[in-house]
């Protein structure tokens, strides 16, 4: 990579961020009911006035990235025809993985489908433990966890990419929304809309921190009897905010390819030791079963908003999962992007959309299937969640096999590296969009940038888990701020995904590699005509 040691800042960008976060700090710490208040008050108007909007567009970013990676517009190249990949298919998939769903499966991986077998929607009727209650644990956390989320990433990834690497615009995630206003990009539009996309991950990042501390304070208590709590909790932050900062200041090839190479494996090793010390046959079973009554039901479950029964449901979860999604999908996918140069369209929607999803099915169907079949025969899992909080859940799980203490320890590493990879790759992105870096995908913010956003983001994360107080969880604290974050990116996210999907559909129109092409194959052919 090209290594920029002066980036200038982009002030429209950073100076108005950088006011808002500094002042939603000082808010949470001076007056942390009225930042509760503030939040909750926001993320119950987007789920009552706008949930319906929320589950629609999962849909459409599903089926636009289907559209995409299988119709003609499959065989175009980012960068053209000569373009050369810079990673492998290994460390691509690794990294869209990692960066993707890599956190979040280690923490939900056994809490999702326990919590809706054993505790599902009072409006469902149905009886907690039961078949039922399990087909519709597992399809809701497929629904959650594997292509929507991804659809998210796609669409965004391959707008970027698409209009930096063939229309030669700027590396910002307002460039998908070149055919509607044109080189206003470069002006007001720009920066309105990576300002609101900055800050949704922002808000993003500082919710999976925030469920990530949790879990590793859980753990560490657990493990060695420390107790957990405040305390803990900005130590552990502090820890992740280090190391993140030190990864990503060393950038793309150093820091964030070397984590997610050695995370996925681990997640790989993980995988295979508890199919085959779980309950194999059961964890099969239920993952075929499941599997078909995902397809069957995906349109009904996936659109699920009970209008008359009135459940509280859809917000914490499904609404909470697309806000979460959205939040990260500009600049997740701006980051796919940047990775990205060399592939075909087809084989960015195989290795950012299609191959981590069904890794997601397989983790959950390992994880989740393991976690039923434990607890109908009395493991008590779902139990200690009750009694120490969905953070204690994984670890109450890896009880049950052998070397519990060793497996529960590696388990712990992988979380912290996982949250830094997370971390790592959205602290360089956020550093890009609010610099001059933004106008070029291979050049590098200063380490500077890097740490101030770091450090932002951290703190937003450890105020709001102290500001929730004792009203909701932590959990469902973090699930709030998520809320927040992706509410304002709904609106921008779903003409982004038109303006990318209408400038690969007007390929003559809009691709400059495909001028360039066409040139090329003119001259040639002139060439041979005079020789």
């Amino acid at each position: 990579m090209k290594k920029v040691e002066k980036a200038t800042l982009r002030y429209s960008i950073f100076i108005p961020m950088s006011a808002l976060f500094l002042f939603s700090i000082v808010v949470g710490i001076v007056a942390p009911e009225a930042f509760f208040n503030a939040l909750n008050a926001i993320a119950g108007f987007a789920f009552e006035k706008f949930g319906w909007l929320f589950q629609i567009s999962s849909v459409l970013f599903f089926f636009m990235c289907l559209y995409l990676a299988f119709s003609k517009y499959g065989n175009i190249k980012f960068g053209g025809k000569d373009a050369e990949p810079e990673l492998s298919y290994w460390n691509w998939f690794a990294i869209c993985l990692c960066a993707g769903i890599g956190t979040g499966i280690l923490f939900w991986g056994v809490v999702e489908p326990l919590t809706h077998m054993f505790a599902p929607p009072e409006a469902l009727g149905l009886t907690p433990g039961s078949e039922a209650a399990a087909m519709f644990s597992m399809t809701q956390t497929y629904i959650h966890w594997t292509f929507l989320p991804y659809a998210m990433y796609g669409i965004c990834g391959v707008g970027i990419a698409y209009a930096v690497y063939n229309v030669k615009l700027p590396f910002q995630t307002s460039s998908m929304l070149y055919p509607f206003f044109g080189d206003k990009i470069n002006g007001w539009v720009g920066a309105v809309v990576d300002n609101v996309c900055l800050f949704a991950i922002a808000g993003g990042v500082a919710a999976v921190l925030g469920v990530g501390t949790m879990q590793i304070g859980s753990g560490l208590h657990i493990l060695t009897g420390v107790e957990t709590g405040k305390v803990l909790w900005i130590g552990i932050v502090a820890a992740i905010v280090i190391t993140y900062i030190v990864s990503s200041y060393t950038g793309l090839q150093r820091g964030i390819k070397w984590l997610s190479d050695k995370n996925a494996k681990t997640f790989i090793v993980m995988l295979i030791l508890v199919f085959v010390f779980g309950p194999t046959g059961f964890i099969l079973n239920l993952g075929t079963q499941s599997t078909g009554h995902f397809i069957q039901n995906f349109f009904e479950r996936t659109l699920y908003l009970s209008p008359v029964d009135g459940s509280p449901w859809p917000r914490w979860w499904p609404i909470y999962y697309w806000a979460i999604w959205i939040a990260y999908a500009p600049l997740t996918g701006m980051f796919f992007a940047r990775v990205s140069k060399g592939r075909t369209i087809k084989q960015f929607m195989m290795v950012a959309f299609i191959i981590p999803a069904i890794f997601g099915m397989l983790w959950f169907a390992v994880f989740g299937g393991a976690a039923i079949n434990l607890q109908l025969n009395g493991a008590g899992i779902f139990e200690a969640m009750q009694a120490g909080g969905n953070e204690v859940a994984v670890f109450s799980f890896l009880q049950n096999f052998p070397l519990s203490g060793l497996t529960s320890a590696i388990y712990l590493v992988v979380i912290f590296v996982s949250i830094v990879t997370m971390a790592d790759s959205m602290t360089s992105t956020i550093s890009s969009l609010s610099t001059s870096a933004y106008n070029n995908a291979d050049m590098e913010p200063s380490g500077k940038i890097k740490i101030f956003w770091g450090v932002v983001m951290s703190s937003l994360a450890i105020i709001n888990l102290l500001s929730a107080g004792g009203k909701i969880s932590g959990i469902d604290a973090t699930k709030q701020i998520s809320t927040v974050a992706g509410f304002p990116i709904l609106f921008i996210m779903i003409a982004m995904a038109f303006g990318s999907v209408y400038m690969i559909v007007k390929q003559e129109k809009y691709d400059k590699t495909y001028f360039e092409l066409e040139e090329k194959d003119s001259q040639e052919a002139e060439n041979q005509k005079a020789s």
